[in-house]
């Protein structure tokens, strides 16, 4: 079965490791120190067989040569606590301590033996030591035995401490998830504090809170954007339910239900640009809108647009010069281009007074092209140039709702711009007009709306 804790997988990671290492190190220092035993057993004997050859020099030499007595006498003097010692002259065992049968010494020649040759008066002697490996085996006896018990008793330590640090390291995650459930959509303001946690988890923490902080905007922005279209959609609701029950009070002539149906059809045309707003930007923001780009010329379609809200301008008492010299073909979706055009000429010439100018141009680029609309209407005022481009907002409330705008104007032209993969700049001069500049790359073929 697969274990989801956290905590116990970092313990089961922790033993084994340190289960892995206790056993390579037990290996690595049981080879170590059988090898230093052995070695620590030659050097012993090899000492031994040494002084035993000089034992027997001294010997022959006071005896007289005599090899007989000369070799019990030198083994005499060695202190063997368990192995044994013998001196043979041409195979011929001469003495042995303790006493031994020859052949032993020759079966034991492949294993820890130490031999020493001499020479005396023309004559070659062997001298030989051998220690028996029940020392040795019994010290690596108690080592396998203390690494056998040890075992457990290390894994129960390594197993506790594991958990331990597991349990420390991951307590900030407990106080991050206890944090987290206390955030509900009315508290997305609070942030997740965890104190003087490990660099990993202040990373996760800060990147929490950077989606907290991306979460509270948009609710926010969620809030005042249902508020807003609320607000809007009431009014005209409210005028055509308010016309309709006015006109159905009482008996009137046909020229006042005519009147009460031409105020409704222009609240209802109104309602239903608005609805097509919301929708628009409720689709872009899904994901849902996707261009649909075609070849066409830029500028005729900038003409175009220029001759639609010609009598606008006319009737506001406002000079419209559309300058769009040369062919610009241009890859896009028309419609929406054509709505970015006819929305920025629109607003140039609701703000801008009897006697202004409205001035629009096209400029080719090298890789694509740029409008810019240019007024010399009421401009915007600085405190309000950041949020132009937000949905329903208006620096003048009273004199947007009396031009009969939404205040989704500049937003749906900003979507338009970027979903092209441009952008759109203003520059504005309170009292002296405004200047908006957009910016298009020549192609955007296969582009999702964003």
């Amino acid at each position: 079965m697969r274990l989801r804790s956290l905590r116990l997988r970092l313990t089961l990671w922790h033993l084994a490791f340190f289960s892995l290492l206790f056993i390579l190190s037990g290996v690595f220092l049981y080879g170590v120190l059988s090898r230093a035993l052995v070695r620590q057993l030659d050097d012993t004997i090899s000492a031994e067989a040494a002084t035993t050859a000089n034992l027997f020099a001294d010997e022959m030499q006071e005896l007289q040569g005599d090899e007989v007595k000369a070799a019990p006498e030198a083994l005499s003097g060695l202190r063997l606590r368990a192995g044994a010692a013998a001196i043979f002259q041409n195979g011929r065992l001469l003495a042995a301590a303790p006493q031994r049968n020859p052949e032993e010494f020759k079966a034991a020649a492949d294993r820890h033996v130490a031999d020493q040759r001499i020479t005396i008066n023309g004559r070659e002697y062997l001298i030989v030591v051998m220690e028996p490996l029940d020392r040795v085996a019994a010290s690596l006896a108690i080592v396998r035995r203390l690494l056998v018990f040890g075992l457990p008793l290390v894994l129960a330590i390594a197993a506790a401490g594991g958990y331990w640090l597991a349990s420390r390291n991951l307590a900030p995650l407990d106080r991050m998830a206890g944090q987290a459930h206390q955030i509900t959509g009315s508290s997305l303001h609070k942030r997740l504090e965890i104190g003087d946690a490990a660099q990993e988890l202040e990373t996760l923490a800060a990147s929490f809170n950077e989606l907290l902080s991306r979460l509270d905007q948009s609710f926010d922005s969620m809030r005042r954007f249902v508020a807003d279209a609320s607000h809007e959609l009431r009014t005209p609701v409210a005028v055509i339910r308010g016309e309709a029950d006015l006109a159905l009070a009482k008996d009137r002539a046909p020229s006042e239900y005519r009147q009460s149906l031409a105020l409704i059809l222009d609240e209802s045309r109104r309602l239903s640009t608005l609805i097509e707003d919301l929708l628009n930007l409720a689709r872009a923001d899904a994901g849902h809108v996707r261009l649909r780009v075609e070849e066409f010329y830029f500028n005729d379609l900038v003409a175009e647009c220029c001759r639609s809200v010609e009598p606008l301008a006319i009737q506001r008492g406002v000079e419209l010069l559309c300058d769009s010299p040369g062919d610009l073909p241009f890859h896009g979706d028309e419609a929406l281009i054509r709505r970015l055009v006819m929305n920025l000429l629109d607003n140039a010439i609701r703000y801008t007074p009897a006697g202004g100018k409205v001035a629009v141009s096209t400029v080719p680029q090298s890789d694509g092209v740029r409008l810019r609309v240019t007024d010399t209407g009421i401009g915007i005022p600085p405190e309000a140039a950041p949020h132009i481009f937000e949905r329903f907002y208006r620096a003048d409330k009273a004199r947007s709702r009396q031009a009969g705008g939404f205040g989704l104007g500049l937003s749906i032209v900003k979507w338009i711009a970027e979903s092209h993969r441009g952008e759109v700049e203003m520059q504005t001069v309170p009292e002296s007009g405004s200047t908006f500049t957009v910016t298009l790359p020549r192609s955007t073929r296969s582009i999702m709306a964003s």
